[in-house]
């Protein structure tokens, strides 16, 4: 992806990893998955890396274009005008100013203060991940993340730097424990394998550095402003169990770049909003694969208690250990290599009939046939909601997909319209 955008000098310089794929462990078992990068150029591969780092080093690379100004400040508000849309901001004096464009991008990420504007947020809050950075740490296969299928819920560790590893451990609800270390020591620690467990412990000495984030999941549900669009986190979140959040913003932004690429100008406005318009509907097939896969792969993952589910749990597990086509698969689906809705949902219940496979072979029993039908229903009720909420149409079939167009009245009230037709009265400033 930052190859398509001519970006891939970002992650040099930064010490990033390359990434080829992961390894999941569970209950003292392993299994090694491979992105199916056969017949890419060799310098294909995930990466990863310290964020900061390679936002700057964004954040330089379009500084140094020539068309491109770059001014930093807080911003407060937007603010629709007859000569486009404009963002009300306070610079680094203090001092209110305001900027015109034709059109304004919107991505101040997972705590937004503008997304209001421009869609109809439904956000999620099903767990924390709490971060330690373990120095010096030897990962039990290099160059791959790791997923440790812990209870109550995944546990990830994967390289940012040559000498430095990130764990993230989940954990379920909208409260963390009131003794964090306690939690990681007692419940964590036991479960890791015991090449990590000795860096994980180490790590805990530091309590100042065990930081913690909100996981959030809001599907995208855009007003189409004319003069407005929204981008990353502020737009459309998953559960960061697959890291899928940078590839989706990567990919949405490659999408634009080469949907605005044939305008004379933007200031058409009648032609930038179709183009904008189209842009929400065309970037579902990706984006809608990718956010399935994190939320339905993190439901699985987590342990509820359930026997039902735990049966899907491990299923899904003995399924990507096969390798071969039950890993390139998922895998390719996850990585954004392969962006196929209806791919998702074959290997899903694939994964669904394989457990029930394990319940039913050599000799049905009793027990079998309802532990199986139990879970069926189990992965009925993961993935069908999931999908319900990226809206069928737009992921199966986004060219029946309604566009995501709107008129603004003067009093401020959103009108829908399945058309273009309410901007024919748009004038170009």
């Amino acid at each position: 992806m930052l190859k398509r955008l001519g970006l891939e000098s970002c992650v040099d310089g930064i010490d990033s990893v390359k990434v080829y794929g992961y390894a999941l462990f569970k209950n003292g078992n392993h299994a090694v998955v491979r992105y199916p990068i056969e017949g890419y150029s060799a310098d294909v591969a995930g990466r990863s890396f310290h964020h900061g780092r390679f936002i700057q080093k964004l954040r330089g690379a379009a500084a140094s274009c020539p068309s491109v100004t770059v001014r930093q400040g807080l911003v407060k508000k937007l603010v629709n005008g007859t000569a486009g849309r404009a963002k009300a901001w306070a610079g680094p004096c203090a001092l209110d100013r305001s900027a015109k464009a034709h059109l304004t991008i919107v991505c101040d990420g997972m705590y937004s203060n503008l997304r209001r504007h421009l869609s109809t947020p439904k956000i999620a809050h099903p767990s924390f991940f709490v971060g330690l950075l373990l120095k010096k740490c030897q990962l039990p296969v290099p160059n791959h993340g790791h997923v440790v299928l812990a209870k109550p819920s995944p546990i990830l560790f994967y390289p940012i730097s040559s000498t430095e590893v990130r764990c993230l451990v989940d954990v379920p609800g909208e409260r963390l424990p009131s003794d964090l270390p306690a939690y990681l020591r007692a419940t964590v620690a036991p479960q890791l394998p015991d090449q990590l467990r000795p860096a994980f412990l180490e790590a805990l000495e530091r309590p100042e550095a065990i930081r913690s984030m909100q996981n959030k999941l809001m599907p995208a549900a855009p007003l189409h402003q004319p003069g407005a669009l929204l981008l990353g986190d502020a737009f459309n979140m998953r559960h960061p169990l697959t890291g899928g959040g940078m590839t989706v913003a990567l990919s949405d932004c490659s999408l634009l770049v080469d949907m605005l690429r044939p305008l004379p100008t933007l200031g058409d406005a009648l032609a930038t909003a179709q183009r904008t318009a189209d842009f929400y509907t065309r970037r579902k097939p990706l984006s809608a694969t990718i956010n399935t896969l994190a939320n339905a792969l993190y439901k699985v993952f987590c342990s509820t208690g359930d026997p039902a589910q735990e049966e899907m749990r491990q299923a899904c597990f003995e399924y990507l250990a096969q390798g071969g086509i039950c890993a390139a698969g998922p895998i390719s689906l996850l990585s954004g290599l392969n962006p196929r809705p209806s791919v998702l949902v074959q290997h899903f219940f694939m994964v669904a009939l394989f457990g029930v496979g394990r319940l039913l072979l050599p000799r049905p029993s009793l027990r079998g046939i309802y532990m199986a039908v139990a879970l069926l229903a189990v992965a009925c009720r993961i993935i069908f909601p999931i999908i319900a909420a990226e809206g069928v149409r737009a992921v199966f079939l986004p060219a029946l997909a309604p566009k995501p167009v709107v008129c603004v009245a003067p009093n401020g009230t959103v009108k829908r319209s399945t058309s273009l037709g309410v901007l024919a009265g748009v004038t170009s400033p």
